[in-house]
């Protein structure tokens, strides 16, 4: 890895809110993209202009609002496209205009009708026209992992050579491996020289579960944009996710020793901000953001972090913005994470009373789904409970047993 600047593209009020159920008014999408700009994103595509006129409205209101990311509009290899997306874009500080063609075969015939030919032709007019009403013009190959390498090369090289400044490769269908999708970089980087001076981005679906180790693959083999959106959302299964991109980079610095300009600890609260801008949160399994995250219901694992929180946790809850980790109390826990508990409540209980405690504990946990803080208060002995009540403090004091976690 050469350059050290890695820039994130962010996608969620476009590609992300294509997504059903992520429809976003025009406030929301404000209040995300007030969001992103604290966050730091590099890039912020703020929609797809001519899609509708609530889509061209809120790419100009982000525009007028927001001034640190660079705002961008998508626009198909159309005149009117890009005549639309450079209007909305008239009042940003900084802005790029993101336009795209089919490049694969099944794209070309079934959906555009065009030749192979055409589209070369089609995409030196449309990014010409683009760099006339804006110095920065990303250009994307649709479908770019189904075509043909060699005309890859050809739209590539084509889009280059009409003033692209930013060449995106997408994985439009989630279809590549990551050993295929790094390849694709490479081979491109070696057959066409002038990519030395344009920025290469990944943008990558998840409908194999892949975008974020695709994208990984492409920063490996020379990307230095990644597109990519809060909590995954995007079409079908997803975009490759922010927010686990950002913990890699992080958590992997021996790995991927790259710069870049976001503050992670805004990463769970960002994500808790588009929870409240759409119909749904992020599964509670979710890296990262996910409720699930930094939680420990397994009593080997509730010991070790209650000792050293990174014998289990490979990055601090704080650092990504989450308030704290958290002890699920069910079955699988164990003696130590039930005293932990009890002692937060009030109770600290002797070897002998918290042995009785567990026992009881545990029966209940096969019962309940959820165990709850009045169970756990239940199963403390009469005595301690009335001297709590009473205020006269905790009388049974005695350390946990040691050692023991099942």
């Amino acid at each position: 890895m050469t350059e050290k600047r890695l820039f994130f593209f962010d996608t969620t009020l476009r590609d992300g809110e294509q997504s059903p159920g992520c429809s976003m008014t025009i406030e929301e999408k404000l209040t995300m993209a007030h969001a992103l700009e604290a966050l730091g994103v590099d890039v912020l595509e703020a929609g797809f202009a001519i899609a509708s006129d609530g889509d061209f409205a809120a790419i100009e209101a982000v525009s007028r609002a927001v001034r640190g990311p660079r705002i961008t509009s998508l626009a198909r290899a159309r005149q009117q496209d890009i005549e639309v997306a450079a209007r909305a874009l008239e009042h940003a500080d900084r802005s790029r205009i993101h336009v795209f063609l089919a490049a694969s075969d099944i794209h070309l015939e079934y959906k555009l009708k065009i030749t192979r030919e055409q589209a070369l032709e089609q995409t030196d007019k449309c990014v010409r026209l683009a760099r006339s009403y804006c110095d920065d013009i990303e250009f994307s190959p649709e479908d770019a992992t189904r075509s043909d390498p060699e005309f890859l090369r050809a739209m590539v090289a084509t889009a280059v050579a009409a003033g692209a400044t930013v060449i995106n490769l997408p994985d439009t269908v989630g279809y590549a491996t990551p050993a295929e999708y790094g390849a694709m970089f490479r081979r491109l980087r070696e057959q066409i020289p002038a990519l030395e001076n344009v920025i290469l981005s990944s943008h990558c679906h998840d409908d194999l579960g892949l975008a974020v180790a695709n994208s990984m693959a492409a920063v490996e083999a020379g990307a230095r944009q990644v597109e990519c959106t809060i909590n995954g959302i995007g079409e079908r299964a997803g975009n490759a996710a922010l927010e686990e991109i950002a913990a890699i980079l992080h958590v992997r610095r021996d790995k991927y020793p790259l710069e870049h300009g976001l503050h992670i600890d805004r990463l769970y609260p960002t994500s808790k901000t588009l929870d409240q801008c759409i119909s749904f949160s992020p599964a509670p399994n979710k890296a990262i953001v996910g409720n699930n995250a930094f939680a420990h219901e397994a009593g080997i694992h509730q010991h070790g972090v209650l000792a050293n929180p990174l014998t289990y946790e490979i990055m601090t809850p704080d650092s990504v913005g989450v308030p704290h980790n958290r002890m699920v109390l069910g079955k699988h826990s164990g003696r130590h994470a039930l005293a932990h508990r009890l002692s937060e409540l009030g109770y600290k209980l002797s070897m002998h009373d918290l042995e009785a405690a567990y026992h009881r504990f545990i029966e209940l946990a096969d019962r309940k789904k959820a165990v709850y803080d009045q169970d756990l208060i239940a199963l403390v002995p009469a005595h301690l409970r009335h001297e709590q009540e009473r205020g006269d403090g905790v009388r049974s004091i005695a350390e946990p047993l040691e050692g023991s976690v099942a």
